[in-house]
C-alpha cells in the first residue's frame, strides 16, 4: 500500500479529489486542514444541525491510498500535467507498513458500561463477568454504539426506569418509541428492559434495516420497525436522541406521541441548547435537564395525568 500526500488550496480540493477516485485508481482520499495543530487552524463546521461557514479549508492536505507505487506515481505526474494545478504540491508518496485494519478498527470499540450490569458489547468481546443484561452491537451505517455521550445517557435513563419499577422493568411503561432510532439501540434496550411493546422509526431506510438487524440479533422484539409514518398513537415512553434543530422543528410531533403519565426523553442537545428546547416544548410539556455528560444534555417531560 502507498500512501501519496498532496496540498491543495480550497479551490482544488474536490476536482482533484473526484480525479484520484474516478480515473486515477486511489482506494480512498481523506482530507484534512494542513493548518491543523497551528494558528492559523480553521473550524470547519459550526454548531450541530447548522450549515459549515465556509465551503472548505484554505489550505488542505489530501492523502490518497494505492495499490502499487506506480499507480501513486501516476496520479501525482497527471494531477500536476493538468492546466489549473497551480498551487498544487507532492508533500510526500511513501510505502505503508501493512497493518490488520479489520483488527485495528475492532481496537478502537471496547465493552460499554451503562450500569455495572448493563454493558454494550462490540461482537469480538467477551462480556464482562458482572454484566447481567448485554446488547451486543457492532458500529455500522447506522448512529448509535453507546460510546457517544447521548446515547449513553439515554440508556442509563433506561436502565433507571427498569430498576425502579423492580422484577418487572419497564412492563409498566407500556409502549415505547424511538423516534430516530439510528442503530436500534435504544429500541433494543427497552425491549430487553421489560417494555411489553416497543416501535423504532427513522427517515433513513439504513437505520431501518440497521434496527431489524441488530434487534434480531440480540432476540429484541420489536412491534413496529419502518419510517415516521410507522409510529401510530400514544406511548408510555418516548425517546428521540438526534439534534438541537430537528427536535425543535418536532416538538408538535413527539408531544402528540407521549400518552397521560408518560415520559418524553430528547438527547442529541448540548447544555447551552436547553434553553431553546424548553421554550420549543413549553405549549405542550415543561422540559427540564435531568441529566448532562461531556457538556450535553438530557431532558425530560413527563405528561401529568387527564392532561
Amino acid at each position: 500500500m502507498f500512501e501519496l500526500v498532496l496540498r491543495a488550496p480550497q479551490g482544488l480540493v474536490e476536482p482533484v479529489s473526484e480525479a484520484l477516485i474516478a480515473e486515477l485508481e486511489a482506494l480512498s482520499v481523506s482530507v484534512e486542514d494542513a493548518d491543523a495543530g497551528s494558528q492559523a487552524e480553521q473550524a470547519l463546521f459550526g454548531e450541530p444541525g447548522l450549515p459549515p461557514p465556509a465551503a472548505g479549508w484554505e489550505r488542505s492536505t489530501l492523502k490518497a491510498l494505492f495499490d502499487t507505487e506506480a499507480a501513486a506515481e501516476r496520479a501525482a505526474t497527471l494531477l500536476l500535467a493538468q492546466a489549473g494545478a497551480q498551487g498544487l504540491q507532492v508533500q510526500a508518496l511513501a510505502a505503508l507498513a501493512d497493518q490488520d485494519w479489520v483488527q485495528l478498527t475492532q481496537s478502537q470499540f471496547a465493552p460499554v458500561a451503562i450500569t455495572p450490569d448493563f454493558w454494550i458489547v462490540p461482537s469480538w468481546h467477551e462480556p464482562p463477568a458482572a454484566a447481567r443484561r448485554v446488547i451486543r452491537l457492532d458500529p455500522g451505517l447506522a448512529f448509535g454504539t453507546g460510546t457517544h455521550p447521548t446515547t449513553r445517557m439515554c440508556l442509563r435513563w433506561l436502565a433507571a426506569q427498569a430498576t425502579d419499577a423492580g422484577d418487572d422493568g419497564l412492563a409498566a411503561a407500556g409502549r415505547v418509541l424511538d423516534y430516530g432510532c439510528g442503530s436500534g439501540i435504544l429500541a433494543i434496550a427497552a425491549s430487553l428492559l421489560g417494555a411489553p411493546q416497543v416501535d423504532a422509526v427513522d427517515i433513513d431506510p439504513a437505520a431501518v434495516q440497521s434496527t431489524r438487524d441488530n434487534a434480531a440479533r440480540n432476540g429484541a422484539r420489536l412491534a413496529a420497525v419502518g419510517l415516521p409514518d410507522a409510529a401510530q398513537g400514544r406511548y408510555g415512553v418516548v425517546l428521540a436522541n438526534i439534534l438541537a434543530v430537528p427536535l425543535r422543528l418536532l416538538a408538535p410531533v413527539l408531544t402528540a406521541h407521549v400518552a397521560e403519565g408518560g415520559w418524553l426523553v430528547l438527547a442529541g442537545i448540548l447544555e447551552r441548547q436547553a434553553d431553546e428546547l424548553i421554550a420549543a416544548y413549553a405549549p405542550g410539556l415543561a422540559l427540564a435537564v435531568a441529566d448532562r455528560d461531556e457538556g450535553w444534555a438530557l431532558m425530560t417531560a413527563q405528561r401529568a395525568r387527564g392532561a
